[in-house]
């Protein structure tokens, strides 16, 4: 087990009903005035804004609504946001939805006491110091932005999509009722459970070593999402399997997955390889939803980089699917190492998952036009488990048509 520096500010206050508390628990932390981001309508037909409103009133928080944030939020929003938020001097960004609000209410959050464009932060010329409390419901579970230190916002006018980083804008409290995923469509329920099963394997497969406790919360925080999601979309209102979906999104992503695993004390465990991949995707089509991307994205990944590390995904195999190599010659073990990978992606395609990018309306010949953005923002080389150049990306991409 490598050193490591695990940081999990965030209050999590989860169960039924818990968004008719929001308003006690943020009057109780002496916020006064609440900025409200939130996407394009479902959290208004379903009734929850309403009950999020009604309950910071009722403890006399007042409410400033931003409306509008779309999948892959837009920085444009954000912009909006900031001077919105300055105009009425709002002292804590509240979120409802799931991460693109979330992500937004961040970009929001540490926006506000900076001078600059906040896109700055994400092009790397400028380093997050400040930052207003952000409290959240969660209404999608996929992301784990209700907990994480990450950020991500697309630029349309640059054609990218960016990350940053942060223990800052980490939620300070995050309401999770898993009531309200009940009415999730099974294309976001399958979507945000991929997400979540590629957030921890980005970890696993660190390159950095293992740690037997930390991989057996990594695989079991997968096996427990194997066996909850077709529940779920089976019975859409089973609030057991809805409860441990949502509870499993947000261990997927606060790093406890990664403990030990990382190659310095402070960062946080893995190369992200697969979600550098799928960031171009989404930010080439800003229709394709993260998780399905991921879909497409991850298994051809695995395929292209086992080799690199046998062991470590042969190790998956056992603990994930139970599948063992019958002997230890290489025919055996790339067997076993290939049915693991052929499981995990049949499980996303039984959730309603893509197979292929094909299935996008994405071509091969579109490949070269995601590479100057790729090298734009991981370099010419990238990547923790295998170091990938822009052949290896371009190789991967076209292996998962």
């Amino acid at each position: 087990m490598n050193d490591f520096v695990f940081y999990s500010p965030t209050e999590f206050i989860f169960g039924k009903g818990v968004t008719d508390q929001v308003g006690e628990h943020i009057a109780k932390r002496g916020y006064k005035r609440a900025l409200l981001v939130y996407g394009k309508g479902s959290v208004v037909r379903t009734g929850t804004l309403d009950r999020v409103k009604k309950s910071l009133a009722a403890s006399g928080v007042e409410a400033v609504e931003l409306a509008g944030v779309r999948p892959n939020p837009e920085v444009g929003l954000v912009r909006e946001g900031i001077e919105l938020a300055r105009k009425e001097n709002v002292d804590v960004i509240f979120p409802v939805g799931g991460g693109s609000a979330i992500d937004c209410a961040k970009a929001i959050a540490f926006g506000v006491p900076y001078e600059g464009d906040v896109w700055d932060f994400f092009s790397k010329k400028a380093t997050i110091a400040e930052c207003l409390p952000i409290a959240c419901v969660l209404t999608i579970p996929a992301a784990g932005s209700e907990g994480s230190s990450s950020c991500v916002i697309s630029n349309d006018e640059l054609g990218l999509k960016r990350g940053t980083n942060s223990n800052l804008f980490r939620p300070k409290v995050a309401f999770l009722d898993p009531e309200l995923t009940f009415t999730l469509p099974p294309y976001q329920t399958a979507a945000g459970v991929t997400d979540m099963i590629a957030h921890v394997c980005e970890r696993y497969f660190s390159g950095t070593g293992s740690s037997s406790l930390t991989d057996n919360i990594a695989t079991g925080i997968i096996r427990a999402l194997i066996d909850e999601a077709p529940v779920a979309l089976a019975e859409p209102e089973n609030y057991e399997a809805r409860a441990n979906i949502m509870w499993a999104g947000t261990l997927a992503h606060n790093d406890i997955a990664g403990c030990g695993l990382s190659a310095t004390p402070t960062s946080r465990a893995g190369g992200w390889e697969s979600h550098a991949l799928e960031h171009e995707l989404s930010a080439f089509d800003a229709s394709i939803t993260h998780g399905a991307g991921l879909a497409g994205v991850m298994p051809a990944w695995m395929r292209f980089v086992w080799r690199e590390n046998p062991a470590r995904f042969l190790k998956f195999a056992l603990q994930v699917f139970d599948i063992e190599p019958i002997d230890e010659t290489d025919e055996a073990i790339e067997d076993a190492v290939t049915a693991a990978i052929d499981e995990l992606q049949a499980f996303f395609v039984d959730l309603g998952m893509p197979r292929t990018l094909g299935e996008f309306g994405i071509a091969p010949e579109d490949v070269d036009k995601l590479l100057p953005t790729l090298k734009a923002n991981k370099g010419e080389v990238f990547g923790g488990f295998k170091k990938l150049t822009l052949e290896d990306a371009k190789a991967i991409y076209l292996s998962a048509f």
